[in-house]
């Protein structure tokens, strides 16, 4: 007889689903613990990979100066565009070796155009224009076989930099020339597509009729392709000695005169008297020049359409240029305002 006692023992089938969880829960962990041992050097491979590449971005040493076609463009040769169809032509050597695109240039390297010797300018120079009262009997060129005299013998001089003329005037123009040591900027000034106004005073020598103006500003077909007026005003003057202000908006070689004749009537007198936004002061007599300030520079280069951010240009003056440029200023209001000798008369 089985002895009965009185706390009965469990049955051993109550046992394995225990151990079967148990068993279940330890192996779950397991797998997660694996998945997650296995994610790490995952991630550990891709940190790294990032650093090397980084530590390898900056080891990489950055091209030294500037691109060659920025150079040349900023010494007024030309825009960047035309500058590299002459490097593609083989017109520009870079020391003693044909120039290629994507060549970078330092002050240190010599260029030549054609043959000629280049002087670099430094990047980090203020971007100066004048405004010149160009009169009568005067080239627009450096030196004349002729020994005419030039525009360039009455400007200030410039360390290290040259002035590059805004457009030209003919030998028997007067009027307003703008210049500038930006090349960019003057390449941007003088291209038809920032459509520009020039404006300009003339004397008409012959009858004038509403017909004929109407013809002007309609369109004339000349040997270089229909120019016209964009607008004609008439000034004083009567019979057939008549003064009219008209604009136009390119800058073609002796583009006023051709109009003018082409309608049978002849220029007697031509001054230009307007550049974009920018007039000649009363202040500033004939072959005088006055240097624009940086406000009058910013609204030029807004008028244009040029970013003057992109370059490197140092806008602000020093204390003596300021101080040069004021004297300079007051010196030609005193000699405008000076008091005229009379002579008196022979008895």
């Amino acid at each position: 007889m089985k002895k009965i006692t009185d706390k009965p023992q469990k049955p051993a089938r109550a046992v394995k689903p225990a151990v079967a969880n148990k068993a279940k829960s330890t192996a779950e962990k397991k797998s997660v613990e694996k998945k997650t041992y296995q994610k790490k050097p995952l991630e550990k491979k891709s940190v790294s990979a990032d650093k090397t590449s980084t530590e390898v971005s900056q080891a990489a040493p950055s091209p030294s100066g500037e691109k060659l076609q920025k150079v040349l463009a900023r010494t007024g040769i030309g825009s960047r565009r035309e500058i590299e169809s002459v490097i593609e032509a083989g017109h520009i050597k870079i020391n003693d070796r044909i120039a290629k695109l994507g060549d970078r240039v330092t002050p240190k390297d010599k260029i030549f155009v054609n043959g000629q010797r280049i002087i670099i300018s430094p990047e980090a120079s203020r971007r100066r224009v004048i405004l010149y009262n160009k009169p009568e009997g005067e080239i627009c060129s450096r030196s004349d076989p002729e020994g005419r005299p030039s525009v360039y013998d009455r400007l200030p001089s410039v360390k290290g930099e040259r002035w590059i003329s805004v457009g030209r005037l003919d030998f028997n123009t007067s009027g307003l020339l703008l210049f500038t040591n930006d090349g960019e900027l003057a390449n941007k000034l003088m291209h038809p597509s920032s459509v520009i106004d020039r404006e300009y005073l003339v004397r008409i020598q012959g009858n004038v009729d509403d017909e004929m103006l109407r013809a002007l500003r309609e369109g004339v077909l000349l040997e270089d392709g229909v120019a016209r007026f964009t607008d004609i005003v008439e000034g004083a003057g009567e019979s057939r000695n008549r003064w009219f202000y008209c604009v136009v908006m390119e800058g073609r070689n002796r583009e006023v005169r051709r109009l003018w004749e082409s309608q049978g009537v002849k220029v007697s007198r031509l001054k230009r008297v307007r550049y974009a936004n920018i007039f000649i002061p009363s202040h500033v007599r004939v072959g005088q020049w006055l240097e624009l300030t940086e406000k009058e520079i910013a609204d030029l280069c807004l008028t244009a359409g040029f970013d003057s951010n992109k370059l490197t240009k140092i806008t602000v003056p020093s204390r003596d240029e300021k101080i040069q440029r004021e004297r300079h200023e007051k010196k030609l209001r005193a000699a405008n305002h000076s008091p005229k000798i009379i002579k008196p008369k022979k008895s």
